[in-house]
């Protein structure tokens, strides 16, 4: 009996782990998309609302009967290393246009449970039209019908709308297309992160761009912590155990949402959590229970997913030519280089290996591949960019090499 229940606490503890992770990579996971790790969350969604709830400050919305659950992952900072993609072969980031068309078919699909393509697109052309600041809608325009479809199809990808009949790729070909679609508009409403809906703030449009630090501190605003904005304020009204409250979900949101976390990065009462006895226990019980290896260094803390379930993206990886050359410049990148001194050694890498990276053949090539190579040093917390300037972090030690390479880059993985 006593080896029985070990073997149960044993499994139990497993699927959490797992569970935590495939949320942290994926915050909303739907029956149908997911089927296997929606029932995973559904049968341990108490355990993983405790965790979430208790390190991160984020709430964990399970519909059984819904077949959704949406982790409300909560953070002032902006990331835009993950923008919305378009469900298309070169998954291009969405630019301002379609942002702007997603907003304005969300507030459409709230007031209506069924609806088809044509209806609405008439419903936005007639919302855009009567504002003053968002262009017109014109479905007469390719571009626009396009943009629009890539909205539809993310918004199919969240399981906010069913396709019933017809397929919404038609309609960039023809404005008279017929699809039926199924609206959940329950879902669309948590797909909203914010504790504060941008709508109640009754900011003028001039200000906002201005104003942005501080619009996105108050639609994150949390009461629980007694602050007056998503930091730390010794002025504001709090009591000991609020503060404490918020330094350790500050400092756990960074450690499981960010690829590194640099104690250069965090305020001195930060710091000073993690060094205590306290923070040095939670850091340890959350990795343990999350399925994680902590890896402790002079300069900052990471995660490792030795699974890869936590992350959207890895690295090092062969999945793109950009990632390849970031690892390659990674090796001679040992102090700050300007980004031409980094363009001849790209340069370099393309004559070595004329196979290799054929997209970045032409005079703006090596150039383009450098920016696309920081780009991915930055967003994993490798390098950081500060003008021409490129700094290596200590996080980028981890790859470090001895031998020089002579394999061509594009036959086998750094």
């Amino acid at each position: 009996m006593t080896k029985l229940t070990n073997q149960l606490v044993t499994a139990e503890r497993e699927e959490v782990a797992d569970a935590i992770r495939r949320l942290l990579a994926t915050p909303l996971i739907t029956e149908q998309a997911q089927p296997e790790a929606f029932d995973l969350i559904r049968r341990r969604r108490e355990p993983l609302q405790q965790w979430f709830d208790y390190y991160c400050g984020w709430t964990l919305t399970v519909e059984p009967r819904l077949g959704y659950a949406r982790l409300v992952k909560v953070r002032t900072a902006t990331d835009p290393t993950r923008p919305a993609r378009r469900l298309r072969s070169g998954r291009a980031p969405f630019d301002r246009r379609r942002y702007t068309l997603l907003c304005v078919v969300a507030a459409e699909l709230l007031t209506v449970p069924v609806t088809t393509i044509g209806l609405l697109a008439d419903r936005v052309g007639r919302a855009t039209a009567t504002d003053e600041v968002v262009p017109t809608f014109d479905t007469a325009n390719r571009a626009e019908r396009m943009a629009f479809v890539d909205v539809l199809r993310l918004l199919e990808s969240y399981g906010v709308v069913e396709t019933v009949d017809g397929t919404t790729e038609s309609f960039v070909d023809s404005a008279a297309a017929k699809v039926l679609y199924r609206i959940d508009a329950t879902l669309l409403l948590r797909l909203l992160a914010v504790p504060v809906g941008p709508s109640q703030l009754g900011v003028p449009i001039d200000d906002v761009a201005l104003r942005f630090d501080e619009l996105l501190a108050a639609i994150s605003h949390e009461r629980r912590y007694g602050l007056g904005s998503g930091a730390h304020d010794e002025s504001a009204t709090r009591s000991e155990v609020q503060r404490n409250l918020w330094l350790r979900h500050s400092v756990f949101r960074r450690l499981v949402d960010d690829p590194v976390l640099y104690f250069e990065d965090l305020l001195p009462e930060e710091r000073a959590y993690l060094a205590s006895p306290t923070g040095r226990q939670l850091l340890r019980r959350a990795a343990e229970q999350g399925g994680f290896v902590l890896e402790e260094r002079a300069e900052g803390l990471l995660l490792v997913d030795v699974d890869g379930i936590a992350t959207d993206s890895r690295f090092p990886d062969d999945a793109g030519n950009a990632k390849v050359a970031a690892l390659l410049l990674l090796e001679s990148l040992t102090g700050p280089a300007t980004v031409e001194q980094l363009e001849i050694q790209v340069e370099d890498l393309l004559s070595r290996f004329p196979r290799w990276a054929k997209t970045y053949r032409d005079e703006d090539g090596p150039r383009q591949l450098v920016s696309d190579a920081v780009a991915v040093l930055t967003a994993f917390g490798l390098a950081e960019r500060e003008g021409g300037i490129i700094r290596p972090l200590p996080a980028a030690a981890r790859y470090a090499v001895d031998a020089p390479r002579t394999t061509d880059p594009g036959e086998a993985t750094p």
